[in-house]
């Protein structure tokens, strides 16, 4: 019995020593081929690779949702809407990124005329800005929508952390380069992470910008315009019926205004004219009149 323990002992031993130094030579040989005359660049783990570290869990990060809206206003002017929308948006720490604007075609300045917007708003500024668009107008409908953007927002933290300590790696793997070789293999491999991660700093900063800055589209068009889609139902067709018909009585109006001088000066000319024509007419009659014809003479008295 007591050989046995000793055999295992010994086996015991011997196999631990074997492990040991495997390890160490693995070790001196994996730091000679970085510092010494190899070429051997190390391969760093990044996010989706098999040997990388999973990244962070989405659900215990702050939430990041971008946020794209559109509201559409009937107004008196859509030109001048369109500029207190822009003062509105401006005065909330947002901007415009787009504004295009259709000249009336109508004779009274306003009909056809449209205008509209694509501004940018401080996503906690959002629901404020929906609501004094009311002032503005009637406004005719309004459609939010969300996109949760935590786990493309985590993924990218975690590529870029990768990327920055595989930079810095390489970064100290060129100081200790001990050949020409070894220093051009590292460059090069630097060259490829530094553009990687250019990228995907990019793709973050755009990222960020959307959640932090909601996109608002913002359409104005005078009133008595039916909203796009059709009015919602029989008070939206309503509204739209009386917008229409108070619409067409101003136009009318205006148009009697402007035909009103005319029609001033055409009865000025009217009467100047028509006047001597009708009073010639009445005397060339009288003028050309036969005598009377005499009385018959008396018949003869036996």
């Amino acid at each position: 019995m007591s050989r046995f323990l000793g055999t295992a002992a010994a086996t015991l031993a011997l196999a631990l020593l074997v492990g040991c130094t495997g390890s160490s030579g693995a070790e001196s040989g994996s730091a000679d081929g970085g510092a010494g005359g190899g070429a051997v660049v190390p391969e760093f783990a990044t996010p989706g690779d098999p040997g990388a570290a999973p990244a962070d869990d989405a659900t215990g990060a702050d939430r990041q949702v971008v946020t794209t809206a559109t509201a559409a206003l009937a107004v008196e002017d859509p030109a001048e809407g369109a500029q207190r929308v822009s003062e509105l948006v401006e005065s909330v720490g947002g901007r415009v990124e787009e504004r295009t604007e259709q000249a009336a075609s109508g004779a009274d300045g306003v009909e056809g005329a449209v205008a509209e917007l694509v501004v940018r708003v401080p996503a906690a500024a959002l629901t404020g800005v929906l609501t004094d668009l009311e002032d503005l107008g009637d406004v005719a409908n309004v459609s939010v929508s969300h996109s949760d953007v935590t786990t493309t927002v985590v993924d990218l933290d975690a590529r870029i952390s990768a990327l920055r300590t595989a930079v810095a790696r390489l970064q100290a793997l060129m100081d200790d380069a001990a050949s020409t070789e070894a220093l051009l293999a590292a460059e090069e491999a630097l060259s490829e992470r530094q553009e990687e991660l250019e990228s995907l700093l990019s793709r973050r900063a755009l990222l960020a910008d959307r959640v932090e800055l909601s996109r608002l589209r913002v359409i104005l068009e005078p009133f008595g315009v039916a909203p796009p889609g059709g009015p919602d139902g029989f008070l939206d067709g309503l509204g739209t019926g009386w917008r229409a018909l108070a619409s067409t009585a101003g136009s009318i109006v205006v148009v009697l205004g402007i035909l009103l001088p005319w029609g001033a000066v055409a009865a000025l000319v009217a009467g100047a004219v028509l006047v001597p024509v009708r009073r010639a007419r009445r005397g060339a009659p009288a003028a050309a009149a036969p005598p009377p014809a005499p009385p018959p003479p008396a018949p003869p008295q036996g």
